[in-house]
């Protein structure tokens, strides 16, 4: 019962995240990311009885079906969404939690060469998304946000929002756009409208996990862009300071110049007043 029961929750995971999904014969046939998932959980199998060859086998035949790259090894949690997955690789000793999603281009790769772990551990409700790189045996956060094309390289607490080249936190335990408890009402009541016991407590709880999921990764803030924003309103007040002094310096220099013609021309005035100073003789006597 738990193995269709894991079936019908990896359906209900894309309708609730992809809006293209339209019935349950597509997302059966044409969902590689749902296909890369159950391929995977029988390589995973496999790989814990200690049939490596086997289990590597299935994780090739997955990668060469899907275009997506999930090691044997990995750790994955129920609720994974990977949408658009060409090009996603997911190492040995890489963990992911419940309710996570992965875009297309994502890795969650190893540094060095070191046994053990050496892949992340992705928290609960994670979205990661496209091109970006999570590399290095550290934690990212529950609800964390990785913006597309960027690099972390470090640990990403809870509830933050990670961009650039190298990954730097930009928001953390930032305000939500909308109210959560309206969202996880209309979403209660479109499962109860699909057929699903939402009176149940277990099926409740378990719902209200999987709608957690902040799928907003393309509005994210620029730190750069706000930085080189910042700098050039700087220079235009710069710019305005220095045409107001040249304006001072212009005015200056003609109250002085006009200063000067006054004075020269009270100096002639003077000297046309002034009577001749007379002329001394010394005669012989």
């Amino acid at each position: 019962m738990k193995f269709f029961s894991r079936i019908r929750k990896d359906i209900r995971v894309i309708f609730e995240r992809d809006p293209a999904a339209k019935s349950v014969l597509e997302v059966l046939f044409c969902y590689s990311g749902l296909h890369a998932i159950w391929l995977h959980r029988i390589s995973h199998s496999l790989f814990k009885r200690g049939w490596i060859v086997s289990a590597r086998l299935i994780s090739n035949l997955g990668r060469f079906l899907t275009g997506i790259e999930i090691h044997p090894g990995a750790t994955i949690g129920d609720g994974l969404f990977i949408d658009h997955g060409t090009g996603i690789v997911i190492g040995e000793t890489a963990e992911i939690g419940k309710n996570v999603t992965l875009y297309q281009g994502v890795t969650l790769g190893g540094t060095g060469k070191e046994k053990g772990k050496r892949h992340p551990t992705i928290g609960n409700n994670v979205v990661v998304a496209s091109g970006a790189k999570v590399l290095g045996s550290f934690k990212v956060g529950d609800h964390a946000k990785i913006g597309a094309g960027s690099v972390v390289l470090k640990e990403v607490p809870p509830y933050a929002t990670v961009v650039g080249i190298p990954g730097r936190i930009v928001v953390l335990h930032g305000k939500r756009v909308h109210n959560e408890e309206e969202f996880k009402q209309a979403w209660l009541e479109y499962c109860a409208s699909r057929g699903y016991d939402i009176n149940n407590p277990d099926i409740h709880n378990e719902i209200c996990d999987e709608i957690d999921v902040d799928l907003d990764h393309d509005i994210l803030p620029d730190p750069e862009r706000e930085m080189i924003e910042v700098v050039s309103r700087q220079i235009q007040r710069l710019e305005e300071r220095v045409r107001d002094l040249e304006k001072q310096l212009e005015s200056a220099k003609a109250a002085i110049s006009a200063e000067s013609m006054r004075s020269s021309a009270l100096e002639v005035k003077v000297n046309e007043k002034s009577p001749t100073e007379p002329k001394l003789s010394l005669k012989k006597k």
